[in-house]
């Protein structure tokens, strides 16, 4: 294991050779409301792609809402000039999990970067994740109303089969067990439509394809996540994944990848009690896609602070106090040995027994109870096999939300807060 001590973006000069040459880069975070952790992975996500020719960041959103971000930073015909005024239209709670500041200063930084560039050569901001079906269907049929007026047919079959269960999605879940309810033929044959035009069209088709394929993944989703378990965390993440495999095909067989999720979908599932339950995430389904080499997984964690969560699904956002990890965590250990922020880069046959055995790794979702500390909040994890490397800050700030426009009140989704 080597340790650097953090104090720069030059420090992690470790870590960016462990790098090499993987194709993809997933970097966590132990919570979604930590200053620290956005802003760390921001000074190493822009030396990925100015010193070493990444091509997109893919985050834990939603690709609709990414998509006006993308346009903004990209300069793309219709992207607002500010990316602010993209990541402020975030509606979807937890909006501050995208709508702050510090991915606002990030998305800032990315688009003068660009700007220097051709078009063909400027980094994208994608979302991978699965739950936007109105809003994908809507970018859908804008879309197809343009470039394809036979096609909507399709999609209006697509649009009248959801459309008894209005925008409370989990009543078509429910009433999915019935046969007749299923809108599963309708969905397969807008996928069809959409795919045949992202096959010989431009990023337009692309994105129309991508929202197909939301809309195609979040119709298995909320089928499987009223039957409860795991399968449907297991949907959403082989949906991430999937997306994260056509961002990749999209942008070239030389293109590079950053994901940004949280670390129970960036740390391989198989070195946590999460394969004990038949779960899956990107992580593990990245290094079986791309190899042991070909994708670099990296973690984060701290030992108190504050954060940006909310009490209970779909109430408002408020900066909450993390109390010191417990005995015998991850944390504890490495508040007791690190200096106050680090970068590890794991490997080799010297490596400590609380980095190779299953320890105590805390996880802070966007919902959170500090009082549940003493016997919640934590996965077994052997860190050295879950992550290649991990990013340490002993104390960690509450980062700062945009005013989104939040859309409170929504269903809550399995499992809750990551």
């Amino acid at each position: 294991m080597l340790v650097q001590r953090l104090g720069a973006p030059s420090d992690f000069d470790p870590l960016l050779a462990r790098v090499g040459d993987a194709r993809v880069v997933m970097i966590g975070e132990a919570t979604h409301g930590s200053y620290d952790y956005y802003r760390l992975r921001e000074q190493f996500t822009r030396r990925l792609i100015a010193e070493h020719g990444f091509s997109f960041v893919a985050v834990e959103g939603d690709w609709p809402d990414c998509d006006r971000v993308n346009r903004s930073v990209t300069g793309a015909p219709g992207g607002a000039a500010d990316p602010r005024l993209a990541l402020e239209c975030f509606e979807r709670w937890p909006t501050w999990m995208w709508a702050n500041a510090e991915v606002n200063r990030f998305c800032r930084w990315l688009r003068a970067w660009n700007m220097e560039r051709p078009a063909g050569e400027r980094a994208g901001f994608h979302g991978l994740d699965v739950y936007s079906l109105w809003e994908s269907m809507q970018a859908i049929f804008d879309y197809l109303g343009e470039e394809d007026p036979q096609s909507l047919e399709a999609a209006q079959e697509a649009y009248r089969c959801f459309e008894p269960y209005g925008k409370q999605v989990e009543e078509y879940g429910a009433a999915s067990r019935f046969v007749s309810a299923r809108c599963e033929e309708e969905v397969v044959r807008l996928l069809a439509r959409t795919r045949a035009h992202a096959a010989s069209d431009g990023p337009d088709a692309f994105a129309a394809w991508q929202n197909a394929e939301v809309v195609a993944g979040a119709e298995r989703y909320y089928r499987a996540m009223v039957r409860g378990g795991p399968e449907s965390w297991n949907v959403r993440d082989i949906h991430m994944t999937d997306t994260l495999d056509r961002l990749l095909e999209h942008y070239g067989p030389e293109s590079r990848g950053i994901v940004w999720a949280h670390n129970t979908h960036v740390g391989d599932a198989r070195a946590t009690d999460m394969a004990a339950d038949g779960m899956v995430n990107i992580g593990q389904l990245g290094r079986e896609r791309l190899g042991r080499d070909g994708v670099v997984l990296v973690g984060f964690g701290s030992y108190r602070g504050t954060v940006v969560a909310a009490p209970r699904w779909g109430s408002p956002a408020e900066a909450m106090v993390v109390p010191p990890a417990r005995e015998g965590s991850v944390e504890r250990r490495l508040h007791e040995l690190m200096p106050e922020r680090a970068v590890l880069v794991f490997g080799g046959a010297d490596e400590p027994e609380w980095i190779t055995g299953t320890v105590d790794h805390r996880a802070i979702g966007v919902v959170y109870d500090p009082t549940f500390e003493s016997w919640g909040n934590y996965v077994p994890t052997r860190l050295a096999e879950r992550y290649d490397g991990f990013i340490w800050c002993d104390e960690t700030t509450a980062l700062h939300p945009l005013p989104a426009l939040s859309a409170l009140g929504e269903m809550e989704t399995y499992p809750a807060g990551v």
